[in-house]
């Protein structure tokens, strides 16, 4: 599988097509900087310097869905947003900073540190090139947030460029808990919103028939735990404890899900990503229109 998702069969942007809303030319045939030639990455940055870096993770979601769907959402979403506004995405990076889901076969987990690197890293080869507005998205809600914060702010502070982290999974939760019916909301790790979309994406690696709700063992430890909700709006973060590996797989033993997957379709996922996808473009349209101080540039050795 390649490493690009697809918005449809067609992932081309149309040639030459003229936004005269946003005053800009769309030129590039495909929004993936992997994909084109060197030339027309040159010709592209005399009209535009936005780039957008998906950050996603290689975890499990439970029995039923496969282990690409953070890196998948941050994917889709810089697709979607791209299709929009005309930037450019950068080759997506598909680990994150997953630890505490190290209890199940397949996941891969970078240090925090190495991961905060290697959005340095990444960034900062970048803005050498001339993209001096950058928006790293994360797919791998909250988890990843960290990392990448601290190195927006690094890149930003060394080198002058316009750096900023989206969260592909909190930038449109209002619209995406709307089109959820599951009692818990939907938003859980592996439930309504993730299945659905991992059936829109790739639904041939999802198996519903190991769908299920979350087992009742499946409760809070502490009353300090809150469920993801939109008011307050990060209540989950009163307190911070976290977990090893062992004690991660027990809670959600036997199948690595919470929240109840079974009322997930693909049109839920296509019209949840969509409405991600807008909503990364808003974005994106007010952060282009940032200026920019005098860059300097620092090349990772």
């Amino acid at each position: 599988m390649p490493p690009t998702g697809t918005i449809g069969a067609n992932r081309v942007i149309d040639s030459g097509r003229d936004d005269t809303s946003k005053g800009r030319i769309v030129t590039s045939r495909t929004p993936w900087i992997q994909e084109l030639r060197w030339p027309e990455i040159e010709a592209h940055l005399e009209r535009d310097d936005v780039a957008l870096i998906p950050v996603g993770a290689t975890e499990q979601h439970g029995r039923h869905l496969p282990l690409l769907v953070d890196s998948g959402w941050a994917i889709a979403a810089c697709e979607r947003a791209a299709a929009i506004c005309g930037c450019l995405i950068a080759p997506p990076i598909q680990y994150g900073w997953s630890p505490h889901h190290m209890g199940y076969p397949g996941t891969i987990t970078l240090a925090a540190e190495t991961l905060q690197k290697l959005v340095y890293d990444v960034g900062a080869s970048l803005i050498y090139h001339g993209f001096h507005h950058l928006v790293i998205v994360n797919g791998n809600r909250i988890a990843n947030l960290q990392p990448m914060e601290i190195a927006a702010v690094q890149l930003q502070n060394s080198t002058g460029a316009c750096v900023a982290v989206a969260d592909a999974g909190l930038i449109a939760r209002a619209e995406v808990k709307a089109l959820c019916d599951a009692p818990d909301g939907g938003l859980e790790h592996a439930a309504e919103a993730e299945t659905s979309f991992a059936l829109f994406w790739r639904g041939q690696h999802v198996d519903m028939n190991e769908a299920r709700p979350p087992r009742q063992n499946q409760e809070s430890s502490s009353r300090f735990d809150y469920p993801v909700e939109l008011d307050p709006a990060l209540n989950g973060n009163a307190v911070s404890r976290f977990v090893t590996p062992e004690q991660h797989r027990r809670a959600t033993a036997p199948d690595g899900h919470t929240g109840d997957p079974t009322s997930a379709t693909p049109e839920k996922g296509e019209a949840m990503i969509s409405a991600v996808g807008a909503r990364l473009a808003d974005f994106v349209e007010e952060f282009r229109d940032i200026g920019v101080r005098e860059v300097s540039t620092c090349l990772p050795t």
